[in-house]
C-alpha cells in the first residue's frame, strides 16, 4: 500500500470512528440533557498498605450479628444491626450503649437524622420507614413507604424527609409532621443514594455512572454530573460532593458550583457495602478488607490505607471515627487525632 493511500485510509478510518462517537454523543446528551461529563484524570498515589491493627480503639461495642449504618447527632452515635432488627444509641462521653430501639424489619439503607427524629428505612416484604425520637428514643411511627432497595439511602433536610422508593428514581419528598408524600421527582432509573447538603438534594446513580442534584426548596433537577462507575455512598465538605464509586473503587470530586467532576482518586477497592464521610479536613472511606482510607480533601490525595478484617459503614464525630465490622457485629471508636497523626510523613511527625 502506497503513503498516500495509507494517508487516506486511516483519514477515512478516523473520519468514521469520529462520527460514530459524535452519534453516540448526540444519543447520551438526548437521553440525559443536562449531565457533564468527567473530565479529570485519575489521581494515582501509592501508599503502602498499614494494618488496621496499629489503630488501638477507645472502645468496641458489640450490637447484633451484624453491624451497619452509623449517624452522628450532637449528643450520641447510633448505629444499625441484624439480630436483633434495631438500632442502638450511644453516649459519646461513656462510650456506653444507652438505648435500643427494636424495629419490625432490617435496617437496610441508611439512617438520617431530622425534624427532632431518627429516620430508618426498613427492607422485607413491605418496605417501610421507621420514625425514632430522639429525645425519647422511642418508636414513634413506621410508614408504609420503604426503599426501593437494600443498601439505598435516606436523607433530611430542614423541611423534609427524602426517601427513593423504586428502581425507576421515584425520589419521594415527606412530610416529616405528617408522614406524607408531597412531591414525586423523576430522577434517572437505578438512583438510590440521597444525601442533603447546602440547599441541595445530591443522588447517586448505582446503577450507572450519575451524581444528579435536586433543589430541596423546589424539588427541581438542577443537573446530572459524571462520576466512576457504581456509585452509591456520597458525603459533602468544603465545596465538593464526593461519591464512593463501587465499581471500580474509586472516590470522585464534584465541584458544587460548577457541577464538574474535578478529580477522581483511585483507592483500588471496588466491591459491595462501604461507606464515606468528612471530618478533620479528610474524606474517610471504609470497605471490607480496606477498613479504612484517608485522603486530603484539599489536595484530593490519598494519604493513608489500613487492610485487614472488619469495615463496612462509618461516622465521624465527637473527636473518633465510628467504624463498623460488619460481621462481627461491632462499632469501634478509634481517635481521630491518633489517626491523623499517624498519616503524616515520618517527616512532619
Amino acid at each position: 500500500m502506497s503513503q498516500d493511500i495509507r494517508k487516506r485510509s486511516v483519514a477515512a478510518i478516523a473520519a468514521t470512528l469520529c462520527s460514530k462517537v459524535f452519534n453516540v454523543a448526540i444519543i447520551t446528551t438526548w437521553m440525559l440533557p443536562s449531565v457533564t461529563t468527567l473530565a479529570a484524570a485519575d489521581v494515582v498515589t501509592a501508599v503502602a498498605p498499614r494494618s488496621i491493627g496499629e489503630l488501638k480503639p477507645t472502645a468496641t461495642l458489640r450490637v447484633g450479628k451484624t453491624a451497619d449504618w452509623v449517624v452522628i447527632t450532637f449528643d450520641a452515635v447510633w448505629v444499625g444491626s441484624t439480630r436483633p432488627f434495631a438500632v442502638h444509641k450511644i453516649d459519646p462521653n461513656t462510650n456506653q450503649l444507652v438505648a435500643t430501639v427494636v424495629l419490625p424489619g432490617e435496617p437496610c439503607a441508611g439512617l438520617a437524622t431530622g425534624s427532632g427524629s431518627l429516620w430508618v428505612p426498613l427492607c422485607g416484604k413491605s418496605p417501610m420507614l421507621a420514625r425514632i425520637d430522639l429525645e425519647s428514643n422511642k418508636l414513634i411511627t413506621v410508614l408504609d413507604i420503604g426503599p426501593a432497595a437494600a443498601e439505598g439511602g435516606v436523607a433530611a433536610s430542614p423541611d423534609s424527609v427524602w426517601l427513593v422508593v423504586d428502581k425507576n428514581g421515584s425520589l419521594a419528598r415527606i412530610d416529616p409532621a405528617n408522614g406524607k408524600v408531597r412531591q414525586t421527582i423523576r430522577l434517572p432509573a437505578g438512583s438510590y443514594n440521597p444525601f442533603y447538603s447546602e440547599g441541595r438534594i445530591w443522588v447517586t446513580r448505582a446503577d450507572g455512572s450519575e451524581l444528579t442534584s435536586v433543589d430541596a426548596a423546589t424539588g427541581s433537577v438542577l443537573a446530572m454530573t459524571r462520576t466512576g462507575p457504581g456509585p452509591r455512598f456520597l458525603t459533602a465538605s468544603a465545596g465538593a460532593v464526593w461519591t464512593l464509586n463501587q465499581g471500580d473503587g474509586t472516590v470522585t470530586r464534584i465541584d458544587t458550583h460548577s457541577k464538574q467532576a474535578t478529580t477522581t482518586v483511585a483507592l483500588k477497592t471496588p466491591g459491595h457495602g462501604g461507606d464515606i464521610g468528612f471530618g478533620g479536613g479528610m474524606i474517610w472511606t471504609t470497605m471490607p478488607k480496606v477498613p479504612l482510607s484517608v485522603i486530603d480533601a484539599a489536595t484530593a490525595t490519598l494519604l493513608c490505607q489500613w487492610v485487614g478484617p472488619g469495615g463496612d459503614s462509618l461516622g465521624i464525630g465527637h473527636g473518633a471515627v465510628w467504624l463498623t465490622d460488619y460481621h462481627a457485629g461491632t462499632i469501634s471508636r478509634l481517635e481521630l487525632n491518633d489517626a491523623l497523626a499517624r498519616c503524616k510523613p515520618a517527616s512532619r511527625r
